[in-house]
């Protein structure tokens, strides 16, 4: 039996806020202290090469207190939870489909675990993430042009793994993996080929390492915490559905 689309975009909702809310909450602790530790390295250099210290405080001068800025990272993080919530609920449904009586918790895990890897962890892999005023202001166009490029080839690149595995699904298991693999690796090269990053990035070393791993570890916590509570949703639904006369469980 199909599952109700709406049932799906109100679990993708609870999850996409409660993923949106752990990973801003994980940014606001452990990342914001290094984007503060980046801002006073851009505010030195810029005094440094200004030539008038008053000019250098004047440019940098910031129209909202990091306090305000903090608030506005968990909002913005739990927003983007919502939005992805919704996307996932929709491609969950699409897939759901073809094979609806499949348990939702192990889907659920396995679609969150795709998502990662193409919308955060492959695009990280070709342009990692950088602290604040990192950059050229001229630039901002086409580094989030690249990135956006880069997200598109991870998704598609997902897709057409899942698509090779499953078209192949009349052969033995090690000849999908391998064929799976394969796709993977032609994906990677694609987007390795994408112009690298136009601008420097004149940051202590360790700073920038700790900064990467934080970024790519909130979004590691985001689609964790995305695909567990959507799961137990689910499973939920599942327990709910099933309860009632051996009816036919929905997933």
């Amino acid at each position: 039996m199909s599952t109700p689309v709406l049932p799906l975009l109100g679990r993708g909702l609870a999850a996409g806020g409660a993923a949106g809310l752990a990973a801003g909450l994980f940014s606001l602790l452990l990342a914001e202290p290094l984007m503060d530790r980046a801002i006073r390295l851009e505010e030195a250099r810029s005094h440094e090469h200004a030539e008038a210290g008053a000019a250098a405080v004047q440019h940098h001068e910031e129209l909202f207190t990091r306090s305000t800025q903090h608030f506005g990272l968990v909002v913005t993080s739990v927003v983007f939870g919502l939005a992805l919530g919704v996307l996932f609920a929709i491609a969950y449904a699409l897939v759901h489909r073809r094979d609806p009586d499949a348990s939702p918790w192990p889907r659920a895990l396995l679609f969150s675990g795709a998502a990662f890897l193409a919308i955060s962890l492959l695009p990280a892999l070709r342009y990692p993430a950088n602290p604040p005023g990192v950059g050229d202001s001229s630039t901002v166009a086409d580094r989030q042009g690249l990135w956006l490029a880069a997200v598109v080839i991870g998704v598609l690149g997902m897709f057409l793994v899942w698509q090779v595995y499953v078209r192949l699904a009349g052969r033995s298991v090690p000849v999908r993996q391998v064929a799976a693999a394969a796709t993977g690796v032609a994906v990677l090269a694609v987007l390795f080929a994408l112009p690298g990053n136009p601008d420097e990035v004149p940051v202590a070393a360790t700073l920038l390492w700790d900064f990467r791993v934080l970024s790519i570890a909130s979004h590691a916590l985001l689609w964790a915490v995305f695909g567990v509570v959507f799961g137990a949703l689910g499973l939920r639904a599942f327990s709910r559905a099933a309860a009632p006369a051996g009816a036919v469980p929905v997933s």
